[in-house]
């Protein structure tokens, strides 16, 4: 006969066997804080700077990365955004042809030598405004896509508040010089990440060296294409209330970099700091995935369901940015939430999941169900409501 006494031990029993199961998922055991020492980041002759890792997104070194500058001709990147999307929802091919207007022709600045009257292909005009950096080019696709350049403008502002750009306002499509026309480092590492992770294909443009138009060849202003084997875009500006400006990806192994340099005094100041920054990041630093998305990390109990466990994850892959040689000290903990009951949907909060090395935390994502969960019958129900009313006295 089943004893008061003995019910105590086998609840007893289950709940030690339940805190066991949450805790002993297939994460690293932590290990002792050790100091981590690296050099500071270089001195940098530009107004201001930033270089991520594309992955993690960790700053690795910055200065005035969130106040406001003239982009100059980095605006094009967000043109270009703008047209591949217009590209990629089907509202137009590349091989359209595209009437230039008299406005494109005559726009100020860099060209891809377009005539007025003439027909381009949406082809062409892309790598004479990636490659070449024309302004023509870029007013022609503006007009093609939205009628004017000021409408176009207007997109362009939709999908920068899309992405999280806050620092970030469009008034034309090619960058020329207007006192609401200003974006920020930050806005523009951003925008690169998602031109780069959404549109792969596309982002090759950005590392082509030359194109010829109408029997006349320019070569690209990044000289970085040529200098280092490593990188692979992205775009440069100049204005002389900008100052030279460069927006550059570089990927070693399985590590990406992105580096914003903006108002440097030079076209060749541009490219040596942003290849100090490059360096610098990549000597000093790696980065590891640690998760993937969706990968089973453990299983926790689930009260009053059909199913007693459910498996735990990631939404998102989990990269971390660290000083080399310190992986071996970084520190996992994972919480869960306590009582979980279903029912549960996939991809419901349950915990977080913590990275620390030293005393800084790297990284905090949540922890979410992978799969969903019913409820429990009634008298499964009422047996798991039973064992937590026990459990709450022991």
């Amino acid at each position: 006969m089943l004893t008061l006494k003995n019910t105590f031990a086998v609840l007893a029993f289950s709940l030690v066997s339940f805190v066991a199961g949450v805790q002993a998922a297939n994460l690293p055991t932590p290990k002792p804080a050790i100091p981590h020492v690296i050099p500071s980041a270089p001195n940098v002759a530009a107004n201001a700077y930033l270089v991520i890792d594309f992955n993690s997104g960790h700053i690795i070194a910055e200065k005035r990365s969130d106040e406001r500058v003239e982009p100059a001709s980095l605006t094009k990147i967000m043109t270009g955004y703008v047209v591949i999307n217009e590209l990629t929802n089907g509202n137009m091919s590349l091989d359209d042809m595209v009437t230039i207007s008299k406005k494109a022709w005559k726009t100020p600045g860099s060209k891809m030598f377009i005539e007025v009257g003439k027909q381009v292909s949406v082809r062409d005009l892309m790598k004479g405004m990636v490659i070449q950096s024309g302004n023509d080019a870029s007013v022609a696709l503006a007009e093609h896509i939205a009628g004017s350049e000021e409408v176009f403008a207007q997109l362009m502002n939709k999908y920068a508040q899309n992405l999280g750009m806050t620092g970030t306002n469009y008034v034309n499509a090619t960058g020329l010089p207007h006192p609401d026309h200003y974006t920020t480092a930050q806005d523009l590492a951003i925008l690169t990440k998602a031109l780069i992770t959404k549109f792969p294909d596309e982002y090759k443009w950005y590392s082509e060296k030359k194109f010829t138009f109408n029997n006349i060849t320019q070569y690209n202003r990044n000289k970085l294409l040529w200098q280092d084997p490593t990188v692979d875009g992205l775009k440069t500006g100049h204005t002389e209330s900008a100052g030279y400006c460069l927006v550059s990806s570089a990927k070693r192994e399985d590590m990406r970099l992105i580096s914003v340099v903006l108002g440097t005094d030079s076209a060749k100041m541009r490219i040596r700091e942003s290849q100090k920054l490059l360096n610098y990041g990549f000597r000093f630093f790696e980065t590891h995935n640690l998760y993937k998305a969706q990968a089973r990390l453990n299983d926790v109990k689930v009260w009053e369901g059909n199913r007693d466990l459910v498996g735990v994850g990631l939404a998102q892959d989990l990269f971390i940015t660290i000083p080399r040689g310190q992986y071996k000290n970084i520190t996992i903990e994972s919480t869960i939430n306590p009582e979980i009951k279903a029912p549960l949907a996939a991809g419901q909060e349950l915990g977080s999941l913590e990275v620390t090395l030293g005393d800084k935390v790297i990284s905090q994502q949540t922890l979410v169900a992978l799969d969903s969960i019913e409820e429990g019958s009634f008298f499964k129900k009422l047996v798991d409501q039973f064992k937590l009313f026990i459990n709450s006295f022991i």
